[in-house]
């Protein structure tokens, strides 16, 4: 049994990076499919899930299109009960629901200011009066969840739920604009973007270049606080120091240096998205120490 999904760019679709989310963090098998949110073909390759219009949306083993991130939510969990994907608790599972339809539902103004995009962080940026508003909603929220939960720190409702995946794009908001929230907060924001499913994302998200760069702002940046910037780089040949693709046990094709050494992957794809951030995938971790054992 195996899920379709259907995702736009990876950077800066923060609806699409929670549909990926939901099915990614909590161990349902899926294959990914790409929509063309900015190269014009969002139109065309959505024709195949009509009525379905926007990303991300979901294909049912039986064919059945789900659309929208709530409803892919709610068939989810509803068909993984196993999975634990919103609290046990029927309190907080119902404080977890209020948070995520909010979610849905609102913040308008720190949606249309400060778009997604997790290549850097913004410095000097002035959000409105609007913007701060909701930001304060938020906070509040997140109070709520944690005083229903009695979880001080880490996930909203102890464990991690659906909760933390809607307000993970809100997280990349809060970090690359440089929003003001408390302390503890940013740091529950920081604890979002450091796990290893969201590192995954973003160095997915940056095997592609796209000119000019969607939200441009004239502001001075600074590199992303997680994950970068990456030591490693593209290089055309070998030979490499394994043989065989850490990610699928291949041959070698494609090849990567970092620190001083050359290491090999079955394609272009897993060379990017390993040069954008060498830390976020644990397979090539293992085999660089397994090496560095030896």
């Amino acid at each position: 049994m195996t899920y379709d999904l259907f995702i736009g760019d990876r950077l800066f679709s923060s609806w699409s990076m929670r549909g990926w989310l939901m099915l990614e963090k909590f161990g349902l098998p899926y294959r990914n499919h790409m929509i063309g949110l900015y190269s014009g073909t969002m139109a065309e390759d959505m024709k195949a899930l009509a009525p379905a219009r926007l990303v991300p949306a979901l294909r049912l083993p039986d064919g059945t299109v789900v659309g929208e991130s709530l409803a892919m939510a709610e068939t989810l969990a509803e068909r993984h009960p196993e999975a634990g994907m919103w609290p046990r608790d029927a309190t907080a599972r119902a404080t977890a629901r209020w948070l995520c339809a909010e979610m849905v539902a609102g913040f308008n103004a720190l949606r249309g200011e400060c778009p997604m995009q997790l290549q850097h962080c913004w410095q000097g940026f002035d959000p409105s009066p609007e913007t701060l508003t909701d930001l304060d909603r938020i906070e509040t929220l997140w109070a709520h969840a944690r005083a229903v939960s009695g979880a001080e720190t880490g996930p909203l409702f102890g464990d991690y739920s659906l909760a933390d995946v809607f307000y993970t794009p809100v997280a990349a908001r809060i970090i690359g604009y440089g929003l003001p929230v408390s302390e503890a907060n940013r740091t529950y924001c920081l604890e979002l973007l450091a796990d290893t499913p969201v590192r995954q994302w973003r160095a997915m998200g940056l095997t592609v270049t796209y000119d000019p760069f969607p939200y441009a702002m004239n502001l001075p940046s600074q590199p992303w606080p997680i994950g970068g910037p990456s030591d490693a780089t593209p290089v055309e040949d070998g030979p490499s120091v394994n043989a065989t693709c850490p990610y699928s046990g291949k041959p070698v094709t494609h090849f990567l240096e970092l620190n001083g050494r050359r290491w090999g992957v079955c394609n272009a794809f897993c060379r990017d998205k390993t040069v954008a951030d060498p830390g976020a995938w644990p397979k090539f971790t293992a085999m660089r120490e397994a090496v560095n054992d030896s």
